[in-house]
C-alpha cells in the first residue's frame, strides 16, 4: 500500500480488511469485528479445508480504512457518501479498531485514514468476504 509514493503497509499471507463506518453504527461493534475477523476460520488445514484463523495460521492483517463502502448507488449512476461517518468521529474508530489487532498477531499493517492510497491486493484462493454484525 502506498501513499505519495512511499510504501507505508505491506504484508505476506494474511487477510486484507477494507473498513468503513456509516452513521450510527455503534461502537460496540468494533471489538465484534475485531473477534470475527481474528477469528474466522477461512485458511486451510492440512487436507485443504477452511478450518484455520489468520492467529491459528500465524497470518498478517492489513486493515484499509475506505469510507466508500457506505456508499448509497440507489439514486442514480453518481454514489452518494451521505451515510458515511464523519472523517472526526470515523479516524478514531479505525485506528483503536487496528489496536485490538497488534497483541494478537505479529504484522498489523493499516493505511492512512484519509489518504489517496494505491493498494495492490494478491487473492489467493476463492474467499472474499462482507461481515454483517
Amino acid at each position: 500500500m502506498e501513499v505519495d509514493g512511499t510504501v507505508i503497509g505491506e504484508i505476506g499471507p494474511g487477510m486484507a480488511a477494507f473498513v468503513g463506518f456509516q452513521t450510527g453504527d455503534a461502537a460496540e461493534l468494533d471489538s465484534r469485528l475485531a473477534a470475527k475477523l481474528l477469528a474466522l476460520r477461512i485458511f486451510p488445514d492440512s487436507e485443504g479445508k477452511m478450518n484455520h484463523s489468520v492467529v491459528e495460521c500465524g497470518g498478517n492483517v492489513l486493515l484499509i480504512p475506505n469510507f466508500t463502502l457506505a456508499a448509497d448507488t440507489s439514486g442514480g449512476n453518481r454514489p452518494s457518501f451521505t451515510g458515511a461517518m464523519a472523517p472526526a468521529e470515523a479516524r478514531p474508530r479505525f485506528e483503536a479498531l487496528a489496536a485490538r489487532f497488534r497483541p494478537k498477531l505479529d504484522n498489523v499493517q493499516s493505511g492512512r485514514f484519509g489518504a489517496d492510497m494505491k493498494i495492490d491486493v494478491l487473492n489467493d484462493g476463492p474467499v472474499s468476504l462482507i461481515l454483517r454484525l
